[in-house]
């Protein structure tokens, strides 16, 4: 268990970098943090590996050299036994994931375990709060299970710095979500934000210690976690306090910290410090970075925020809660994967390749970068999707006349 005043409370770290040095730079950053003191070497480490997509693609996953120089870090620490986890979603293929965006060649040189936490081997079990959810126990009434492998144990967030279509920004606190929640958890989208706070009260209560190492070599604006627009921001942020770098790193891309739900809430709650004007930044100075990033949303993020809070509210449950639920899996990866990534997001990722962070992430593995999907035409693929969403919807509608 963390305990409230935990060390290194309301401070980040924070440091430029580049490709030559970004090994050395994130030891620099997790020493600068207190990653020594908030990470006890006699318990093993779980590393939360992040994968947004299960292509590459710039700001969207953990990058090998962030994980790299983890690994590096916390082994000359003295952590013995360091776990590589990874979570399923209904979109992302994890196992796939890993490969593709070059875990896989870093976990295997370093010797790690290398856990899928979906998988049969892993235990889940039913957490009992020591305080009061906000929300979890409303949508999982029957109770909140978590992988039995993270009671007393370390653990460390690998997020990106990127925006998100339900969260604004995601970072540390959103990188728990996945590893945490079984592949039922789009059932908490309508209340993310409460349910971001939730989690961070689990895992201060359940871990050992908890750090945080977010890279935004690549930081993603506009539609994220997926399709975003990459920039090289050459940046890379630590804490053991994962409201608090949440919060910087929204500063950075140009939005109000304290105006996101689910730092305001964790901060309210006394979880971590999310007002960057009591936040301790050590290392670069921030107060040029206003990178003046912009939130917004795909074609199917808008559909689900008409479900979550719109319009459809009425048909979330047929729609979501029901055996009708894969249609809106399929409408988000017949978007990403059929359409968004072959017409716009290929390009992108060319372009990325042809940078100083693109030609590092080459020189992982055996040096290939998997450009996956067909080339389609934009006008089908609209119109199959989105008469596959009006199927559904009339459906749910005809369901509910019935019920």
């Amino acid at each position: 268990m963390i305990p409230k005043n935990f060390p290194g409370r309301g401070k980040v770290a924070v440091l430029k970098t580049r490709p030559e040095t970004v090994l050395e730079d994130t030891a620099e950053v997790m020493r600068l943090a207190g990653a020594e003191a908030a990470l006890p070497t006699d318990h093993d480490t779980i590393l939360k590996i992040n994968i947004s997509w299960q292509t590459w693609y710039p700001a969207c996953s953990t990058t090998p050299w962030q994980l790299e120089g983890v690994i590096r870090e916390l082994q000359r620490e003295g952590h013995k036994n360091l776990i590589a986890a990874h979570n399923a979603t209904v979109v992302v293929n994890a196992r796939v994931g890993e490969r593709n965006n070059k875990h896989i060649d870093v976990t295997d040189q370093y010797g790690l375990a290398n856990v899928h936490l979906y998988e049969p081997q892993v235990e889940w079990v039913t957490y009992q709060p020591k305080e009061p959810f906000l929300v979890l126990d409303q949508v999982f009434p029957e109770g909140v299970k978590v992988p039995k492998m993270f009671y007393n144990r370390n653990i460390v967030q690998l997020p990106t710095v990127k925006t998100h279509v339900f969260t604004t920004i995601t970072g540390a606190m959103k990188n728990a979500f996945g590893g945490l929640l079984s592949e039922r958890r789009h059932l908490t989208h309508p209340v993310i934000h409460e349910t971001l706070v939730d989690l961070l009260q689990i895992q201060q209560d359940i871990h050992s210690g908890l750090f945080a190492v977010m890279d935004g070599t690549f930081a993603g604006d506009g539609a994220g976690p997926r399709a975003m627009r990459p920039h090289e921001k050459d940046i890379l942020l630590a804490s053991a306090d994962q409201v608090s770098i949440d919060a910087i790193s929204a500063k950075m891309q140009g939005f109000d910290p304290m105006s996101l739900p689910f730092i305001r809430i964790a901060h309210e709650k006394g979880l971590g410090i999310g007002d960057p004007k009591d936040i301790e930044i050590v290392g670069h100075d921030i107060s040029l970075e206003d990178w003046k990033f912009v939130k917004e949303d795909t074609f199917a993020s808008k559909g689900q925020h008409l479900i979550y809070h719109g319009a459809l509210k009425p048909l979330e449950k047929p729609l979501l809660h029901t055996p009708l639920v894969p249609w809106s899996f399929f409408a988000s990866n017949f978007y990403h994967n059929v359409y968004w990534y072959p017409v716009v997001g290929r390009k992108r990722v060319i372009e990325a390749l042809d940078t100083k962070w693109g030609r590092l992430f080459q020189g992982y593995g055996d040096g290939t970068v998997v450009l996956p999907g067909p080339e389609a035409k934009p006008t089908a693929i609209a119109a199959a999707g989105a008469v596959g969403m009006i199927a559904a919807a009339a459906f749910a509608v005809k369901s509910l006349r019935k019920g």
